[in-house]
């Protein structure tokens, strides 16, 4: 299945709601594979983004969806970028 890179950054609203309950990042990650997607990691990161979470979801439609769905909440701003496992992309580079 396709894997994705979700790099998520925090409205004021979204720190507000992280900060006064921690625990809605997990009952995220449930309405996440509600919408057909599966959380396979997830950090916390220092810099522009303030998580990175790597997804499984079986194609574009569904990532942008999940982006999308959460994004419209007003808490978070979500890059979704499509990840290609090292091993594929070498062989697709000798298939030239």
């Amino acid at each position: 299945m396709p894997v994705y890179v979700l790099l998520s950054t925090l409205t004021d609203e979204g720190r507000k709601t992280v900060k006064a309950r921690p625990e809605r990042i997990r009952e995220v990650n449930k309405e996440i594979e509600a919408l057909g997607a599966k959380v396979l990691s997830q950090y916390a990161v220092l810099g522009p983004y303030d998580f990175v979470n790597i997804v499984e979801a079986p194609d574009n439609k569904t990532i942008s969806r999940v982006s999308l769905e959460l994004g419209s909440r007003g808490t978070v701003q979500i890059t979704s970028l499509a990840a290609i496992p090292i091993d594929e992309f070498i062989e697709s580079m000798k298939k030239r």
